[in-house]
C-alpha cells in the first residue's frame, strides 16, 4: 500500500532509538499516524515540529498497519511559533482538537482551516478568530454544527446576535430580547460578516464554543476540554480570558 499527500503536522513521539511515530492532519486521508525512520536525528527535528505543512509519502504492507512516512518540508512554519506564546498555544489546542476526529477518516475541510491557521496564527489579532472558527468548524464534522442561518423564531436572517444554548440555533435581537440574559452572545465574525473582532468579540466567541464542546463533544465522553485552551484564551485576551474561560462572564 501506498499514497502520497500534504499534510500539517499535528505531533510525534519517540519511537525505538532513532525514529518517530508522526501523526499528521492530510488532506485526503485524514489524522494519520506513520513512523519516521530517522526521525530523532538533526536533520529531520525541525521538519517534524507542529505547524509545518510537509508532504507525505505512506508505505505499508496491509492497509491497517502503521505503515511509515517519508516527509518532505514544504512550509516550516513551527520556527516562526518560538516566540510567541500565542501562536504555540493556538497549534497545541487546534492539534487537540483534530484527534477528536477518527483516524484516517478524510475532512478535507478542516485540513483547509488548519492551513489558515498556520498561516494566520502569528498575527496577534487574527489568530484568535481563527481558533474560534475553528473549534465552529469541529463542532460541524463531529455532527454538531451550529444553524446561524437565520432566526430560529421568524427566519429572518438579518441582525442576528445570540444563539440559543439549547438548539444552537441563531436568534435575532427582537425575537430574543426577552430571553437575552440566557442566550449566549453571537459575535458578527462568526458569521462571516466583515471587520476584525475586538477583545470582547473574541470572548463570546470562546464562551459560545465552550458551551456546545462541553455539552455535545468533551462531556459525554466524559473528558475535560484541553488544558492548552485556558492559556490561550489567557494569551489573546489577558487576565479576562481567566473569566471566559472559567465561565465567570457566562
Amino acid at each position: 500500500m501506498e499514497w502520497t499527500d500534504e499534510g500539517i503536522i499535528l505531533g510525534s513521539r519517540r519511537h525505538g532509538e532513532t525514529s518517530v511515530i508522526l501523526e499528521a492532519m492530510t488532506r485526503e486521508h485524514g489524522r494519520h499516524l506513520g513512523v519516521v525512520r530517522g526521525g530523532r536525528s538533526r536533520g529531520m527535528q525541525p521538519v517534524l515540529q507542529a505547524g509545518n505543512s510537509v508532504q507525505l509519502v505512506w508505505r505499508a504492507r496491509l492497509d491497517n498497519h502503521l505503515g511509515h512516512f517519508v516527509v518532505e518540508g514544504l512550509s516550516l512554519n513551527a520556527a516562526g511559533f518560538l516566540t510567541s506564546r500565542l501562536a504555540l498555544y493556538a497549534i497545541t489546542h487546534v492539534a487537540a482538537l483534530v484527534r477528536l476526529l477518527p483516524e484516517r477518516d478524510p475532512h478535507p475541510n478542516l485540513h483547509a482551516a488548519l492551513l489558515q491557521i498556520v498561516e494566520l496564527v502569528g498575527n496577534p489579532d487574527l489568530a484568535p478568530a481563527v481558533v474560534a472558527r475553528f473549534e465552529l468548524a469541529i463542532l460541524e464534522e463531529l455532527g454538531f454544527g451550529l444553524d446561524l442561518s437565520a432566526c430560529a423564531a421568524t427566519g429572518e436572517t438579518h441582525d442576528l446576535i445570540y444563539v440559543s444554548p439549547k438548539s444552537g440555533r441563531a436568534v435575532g435581537r427582537k425575537a430574543g430580547a426577552p430571553w437575552c440574559d440566557k442566550l449566549l452572545p453571537l459575535p458578527a465574525f462568526l458569521r462571516g460578516q466583515d471587520g476584525t473582532p475586538g477583545a470582547g468579540d473574541i470572548a463570546d466567541a470562546f464562551r459560545l464554543t465552550r458551551h456546545f464542546l462541553e455539552r455535545d463533544v468533551f462531556g459525554p465522553r466524559g473528558i475535560q476540554l484541553p488544558q492548552g485552551r485556558q492559556a490561550l484564551i489567557e494569551a489573546a485576551l489577558g487576565g479576562a480570558g481567566q473569566a471566559v474561560d472559567g465561565k465567570a462572564l457566562s
